[in-house]
């Protein structure tokens, strides 16, 4: 246990907690679309280069990686992420530091992801006289969207110079009060994949249906055989879900159209599991529509992996946490059938994805929603406890 440095670390998280404010009110207010986050990452950058802290920019798009050497740089390496992206939502906070972008705000908490990170740089830096190894700063663009800014940013090389050893995320959690963490280990959320049918068919006059090959009914019972996909074929054991939520058929009251398009979403919480459903799905949906006489075009590229949390990394950021927080702040973290693109990093290294608590007294609403906001002194956890996981690791 290290509590002298807890200790230091927790006082300069006070001392530059307006600091901290002011990065994170400014990435809110000007808030960026997926893989469109031009002006954040030179404002990333900017801090950057403030604080003497070496970089590459344009990596797998508008990412940004930093680093911290300290003694035997190569001897550990640890790596944390932020993601900058934001949403296409309309803010109705009414605060100072609202979304200036008509229609898009930051609504899932990288605004506050990414002022943490600027901040623990900062933090790191100055004490870069206790590491041993090097700190990874990762400011990731298009989390939101995919195919996802960390498979950009891998593709791109952005460890080709430096391995980590583990890489961290965290996440703000509007169930969890301000000052608390949730750390699990084994897959903790699921993976994402996009599913797009276009049934096809002969449409023509809804009252000769015997002379057409009738796209709306395959692609109804399509719609219908796809419950069974998880019901039936998936193991009881290995959570998943597949819905729907776009079916298009535009036709008239007498009119059958040549094509039906149906939209939906498969999250599976394991990668065997998932490569199985997948198969299903295209059988199912290609043999239903040939019993009415169509065929289907499917589309189910891949999406975001699992974020699986590694067991070793998980218990020894656990471990760490405690020396930071109060035993009771340390949390558990419930499985989820959301997805993150922190799933393609865990499925590549050793990584360990955290929530930090920002429920205060201040109202906010929950993700993605056009009134989320946080409880500005969840700050300081986030911030502290970032920074102290980093130094411990290569301590």
């Amino acid at each position: 246990m290290d509590s002298s440095l807890a200790d230091i670390i927790r006082n300069k998280t006070e001392q530059y907690f307006q600091e901290t404010l002011t990065h994170y009110k400014h990435l809110h207010r000007y808030p960026e679309l997926s893989y469109r986050e031009k002006e954040t990452a030179a404002y990333v950058q900017a801090c950057l280069k403030k604080l003497g802290i070496p970089y590459r920019a344009n990596v797998g798009g508008y990412g940004v990686l930093g680093w911290i050497e300290g003694r035997e740089a190569k001897s550990k390496v640890i790596a944390l992420r932020a993601d900058m992206d934001a949403l296409p939502i309309q803010e109705e906070n009414d605060v100072d530091f609202r979304s200036v972008h008509e229609g898009v705000m930051h609504a899932c908490g990288h605004d506050v992801h990414t002022a943490s990170l600027l901040s623990a740089a900062r933090i790191i830096s100055e004490l870069k006289d206790r590491l041993k190894g090097t700190v990874l700063l990762v400011f990731q663009p298009g989390e939101e969207k995919d195919p996802g800014g960390a498979s950009l940013m891998l593709k791109d090389g952005v460890f080709d110079e430096f391995r980590p050893d583990a890489i961290i995320g965290q996440h703000a959690y509007v169930d969890y009060e301000v000052g608390t963490v949730g750390f699990e280990s084994g897959t903790i959320m699921a993976s994402a994949d996009e599913v797009h049918i276009t049934v096809r068919g002969k449409g023509g006059h809804g009252a000769l249906p015997h002379e057409h090959a009738d796209t709306v009914l395959a692609a109804a019972q399509i719609l219908v055989s796809m419950q069974q996909v998880v019901s039936r074929r998936s193991n009881p054991f290995k959570p998943a879900v597949l819905s729907f939520g776009r079916f298009v058929a535009n036709g008239a009251t007498n009119v059958i159209p040549d094509e039906v398009y149906l939209d939906g979403s498969l999250r599976c919480m394991d990668e065997d599991e998932r490569q199985m459903l997948k198969s299903a799905i295209r059988t199912i949906a290609t043999d239903t529509a040939a019993a009415y006489g169509c065929r289907c075009d499917i589309r189910l590229n891949d999406g975001y992996p699992c974020t699986t949390n590694h067991e070793g990394v998980t218990d020894m950021m656990k471990n760490f946490a405690r020396e930071y927080l109060p035993e009771e702040k340390i949390l558990g973290l419930p499985r989820r059938m959301t997805a993150e693109d922190f799933g393609f990093f865990s499925q590549a290294y050793p990584a360990t994805f955290y929530r930090f608590g920002v429920k205060g007294s201040g109202f906010s609403t929950g993700l993605h929603t056009p009134t989320f906001l946080i409880d500005e002194r969840a700050l300081c956890t986030s911030v502290g406890l970032f920074s102290f996981l980093a130094i411990r690791f290569c301590s």
